[in-house]
């Protein structure tokens, strides 16, 4: 009972029983209605016809041995009538029945006028004298003398005798044969509805076993839905959506892993490159606590910068591992304005100038003359600029040159660092903006870097909808390249 084809079969044999339960009272009903409108139809000239026989009143008074004469003939003709005389209020004079079986002496004359005027809608029942509660049809017709209303002339149709035959019927043959068809009929109903939802319950149940296996198997297959129709129905859709649902679950899975390991990497990662500077840190500082005394101003001055040089490098780690964190929790929102892209570029050229001279390294500036204000949040922009041009000096060696160019396009200006370094292999360019990762290895490489520069250089891109692109070849230089949008365009 727990499966749906069970519980609509229950409710599919639930309701064509009620049905047919219903139908078989509703057609009893609605057959004896017809039968009472025919049978008072076909009879309403019964009692006229007997008052027209014989004078029932006369003077006054009843002829009741003319009634129960005429109401054996009429009794002889339809055995169901049962003629009662009435006076002009309604109280019977007379009948042709044994007096023990008549239980009321009177009769409610509106249903009678109304039969004689014609005003009434048949069926029209009315008092029975030999039932306490029922009402049948009838048939009745005023009893005049010279012309004066004497009373009324009360002809039941469909009496004691048809009451008794009526439930015969249901014993007979007939009665049996009828019941059996209607059983026959509902049961026929019964097994053609179990068919057709064992047919569209099959499909679901189908579906539901894919969902099992799918789920079982922690959505590493796939489901076997098969070709679906464009147009199909509830279930084409649910089964379009779940093998829709289930792929996207693998990805996400897969996607969870990969930040499972990218998460184990970055603890290994941050461990070794926090322990690296403390531990330098940590070696000089001892050695100057043991041989304070026996080391020259020069040594200690020297042991002093090293461990400074050191204490600088962790304190570059913790910003960028905390900016990260910002940006990559999504905390950070960026402060949109117009600002002059050429400004800033000349602000970063000022800034590394004294570091590119330091290496011997020669920074230019090459600025679209037409170039435009842009749109976006000068301090991230800034610190994009910042990490680009770091890292383009810092790799670049000796009498190299790093470039920082503006390009005006058709809606936005594209900025560019490019440098004449090593450059970066084709198998590590699609690395370079992940956590921690180096495409160049060595003491030069992380000296002073965090190796969070570019992947937060790429975290400040997304936030602004803007894509960085790198183009690089060994021994001819690197060059990294981004769009904002022209304020113009995106006021």
């Amino acid at each position: 009972m727990n499966t749906l084809f069970a519980k609509l079969s229950l409710a599919l044999l639930v309701i064509v029983g009620l049905m047919g339960s219903a139908f078989f009272v509703v057609e009893r009903i609605n057959t004896r209605a017809y039968y009472e409108e025919l049978t008072q139809s076909l009879n309403a000239p019964i009692a006229m016809y007997v008052t027209g026989q014989r004078d029932l009143i006369t003077g006054g008074k009843p002829d009741l041995d003319s009634l129960r004469d005429l109401a054996a003939h009429a009794m002889v003709i339809n055995p169901t009538a049962e003629i009662y005389l009435l006076d002009i209020n309604g109280n019977i004079l007379g009948h042709g029945l044994p007096e023990e079986t008549v239980l009321h002496q009177s009769v409610d004359l509106a249903p009678v006028r109304a039969l004689i005027d014609g005003s009434a809608r048949i069926p029209l029942q009315g008092d029975d004298p030999r039932s306490d509660s029922s009402r049948k049809v009838f048939s009745a017709a005023e009893v005049t003398t010279d012309g004066e209303l004497e009373g009324y002339l009360y002809v039941i149709l469909g009496g004691q005798t048809y009451e008794a035959l009526a439930n015969d019927i249901g014993s007979s043959y007939i009665g049996k044969v009828s019941a059996l068809a209607a059983v026959v009929i509902v049961l026929a109903a019964a097994v053609i509805g179990l068919l057709v939802f064992g047919l569209l319950t099959r499909r679901l149940k189908n579906l539901s076993h894919e969902m099992r296996r799918v789920s079982g198997s922690g959505f590493e297959l796939a489901p076997a839905v098969g070709d679906l129709p464009v147009a199909g129905d509830e279930i084409d859709e649910l089964s379009r959506s779940f093998a829709t649902m289930s792929a996207r679950i693998k990805e996400q899975i897969e996607q969870l892993q990969e930040n499972d390991r990218l998460r184990r990497e970055l603890v290994s990662n941050i461990s070794h490159d926090l322990r690296t500077p403390l531990s330098a840190m940590l070696g000089y500082l001892e050695t100057l606590i043991i041989k304070g005394d026996s080391l020259s101003d020069d040594e200690r001055t020297q042991y002093l910068k090293v461990a400074r040089r050191h204490t600088v490098r962790l304190g570059t780690l913790i910003g960028d591992l905390f900016e990260l964190s910002k940006l990559d929790a999504a905390s950070v929102t960026p402060n949109l304005e117009a600002f002059s892209l050429q400004e800033l570029v000349q602000d970063i050229a000022q800034e590394f100038q004294f570091d590119s001279e330091a290496k011997g390294i020669k920074l230019a500036v090459d600025l679209d003359a037409d170039s435009a204000f842009t749109i976006g949040d000068i301090g991230l922009i800034q610190r994009v600029l910042e990490n680009l041009v770091r890292n383009a000096i810092r790799f670049t060696p000796n009498g190299g040159e790093v470039t920082i160019s503006t390009a005006e396009r058709v809606e936005s200006v594209a900025v560019a660092v490019s440098d004449t370094g090593p450059g970066i292999p084709d198998e590590d360019l699609p690395r370079i903006f992940d956590r921690f990762y180096r495409a160049v290895e060595g003491e030069e490489a992380r000296s002073d870097s965090s190796g969070l520069g570019l992947a937060i250089v790429k975290r400040i891109l997304d936030l602004h909808d803007s894509r960085i692109t790198v183009t690089s070849k060994v021994n001819a230089g690197t060059k990294f390249e981004f769009e904002l949008p022209l304020y113009e365009r995106a006021a």
